[in-house]
């Protein structure tokens, strides 16, 4: 998937992928993950979500990549916050109190960039990518975060029934993409109400992925 298709659903206000809220999923079970107090959760593909602002407001220090400049600004604008803006490596670096977002492509950003990593949350990042991309960025993920933990969102369709994203990514392409690394486990699984994107019945899986000893 090229970069210039995110950038025009950016520009073009196509962002029914956004939610409105917090996720339920990141309230109920991101506590799971045994974070320390004002420990850094990084999170993938972050668009504008208002995620970003539960987690800080829990105390979190947070970390994001995003392509679009333009959902970074929005994000910031919608915060409230102007925020101090730099150049780092192929990246520009946006930031305030608590909350860094690079914008450029997650794949030109390394673990030297990013620093240290205590928890990833990814909503929207695996499930946006077409299967040709995922175990090149899961690969990547593990390696420019140390293979920190993460609190996983996953969907299950019938993938001919509706073009992603997001795609449908079967548990054992997570088990595959992840257990090398991670021990895998399932938090919860359900129906998604109203089907995705209100067009197709699917299930969502929300994963804890912890290192073993963990």
């Amino acid at each position: 998937m090229e970069a210039g298709f995110w950038h025009q659903k950016w520009a073009e206000g196509d962002i029914g992928f956004h939610a409105a809220k917090a996720n339920p999923a990141l309230q109920e079970h991101f506590g799971k993950l045994q974070m320390a107090a004002h420990g850094r959760v990084f999170l993938p593909l972050c668009g504008k979500t208002r995620d970003i602002a539960w987690l800080r407001d829990e105390g979190y220090r947070v970390t994001g990549a995003e392509l679009s400049e333009l959902a970074i600004k929005a994000l910031f604008d919608e915060l409230g916050i102007v925020p101090e803006i730099t150049n780092v490596g192929q990246h520009l670096c946006y930031q305030s109190r608590n909350i860094r977002i690079f914008v450029g492509d997650i794949f030109d950003l390394s673990a030297k960039l990013l620093g240290p990593i205590d928890a990833i949350y990814d909503r929207a990042a695996l499930v946006a990518l077409p299967m040709e991309m995922r175990a090149r960025y899961a690969a990547h993920l593990i390696e420019i975060t140390d293979a920190a933990q993460q609190l996983l969102i996953s969907y299950e369709y019938d993938q001919q029934l509706m073009n992603g994203p997001p795609f449908s990514v079967h548990a054992d392409e997570v088990r595959r993409l992840y257990s090398v690394t991670y021990d895998v486990r399932p938090l919860a699984t359900h129906e998604v109400p109203g089907g995705l994107r209100g067009k197709v019945p699917a299930t969502e899986t929300i994963w804890a992925l912890q290192m073993a000893h963990c």
